[in-house]
């Protein structure tokens, strides 16, 4: 609803969003996340908005106005609350996907890496005159080389991914 607010005002006002992001002293990308809901100014901001857009900020927030400014800190304070708690409900399921990305990484690794020990280079024994067995053996032999260059950084990488996006509160962090 805020985002939809600052939007309409602005066009109402006849305001680009570089024009009210040089009002603001911000850059216009912080106007189109507000717009777009991807962020949320925080209080000073919405009060500058509000005097900005002649409009108060009970409006902004898709309320009635009040006429007790006691309230109007209370409702906006309440709301910002709402949103900053969806944010962070957002932010924790990005953790958690990221998290175990890294982990499903590591594990495909370590079945790939066991796949080419059951292996055993089972191609170096393939005939290469025949052009299919030839292509294959080929083919196996590029990814294999190809995979234990890369498998050790991409592990690394997973690894440090993985202890960096787990949940702290569980680790006393």
């Amino acid at each position: 609803m805020l985002n939809e607010n600052i939007k309409a005002i602005r066009k109402a006002k006849g305001l680009s969003q570089e024009e009210l992001a040089i009002k603001l002293n911000v850059v216009r990308q912080t106007i189109s996340k507000w717009e777009n809901g991807l962020s949320v100014p925080d209080s000073d901001m919405l009060i500058s908005i509000s005097e900005i857009f002649e409009t108060p900020v009970s409006a902004l927030l898709g309320e009635s106005i009040i006429e007790q400014e006691a309230d109007d800190v209370k409702a906006i304070a309440e709301k910002l609350e709402v949103i900053n708690l969806q944010l962070a409900k957002r932010k924790e399921t990005r953790r958690k996907i990221l998290h175990w990305v890294f982990i499903t990484l590591c594990l495909l690794l370590v079945v790939i890496f066991v796949f080419f020990l059951t292996l055993n280079s089972a191609y170096l024994n393939w005939d290469y005159g025949n052009p299919e067995t030839a292509v294959q053996g080929v083919g196996v032999h590029i990814f294999e080389w190809l995979f234990i260059r890369i498998a050790p950084v991409a592990a690394v990488i997973a690894i440090i991914g993985a202890i960096l996006t787990r949940n702290r509160k569980l680790h006393g962090l």
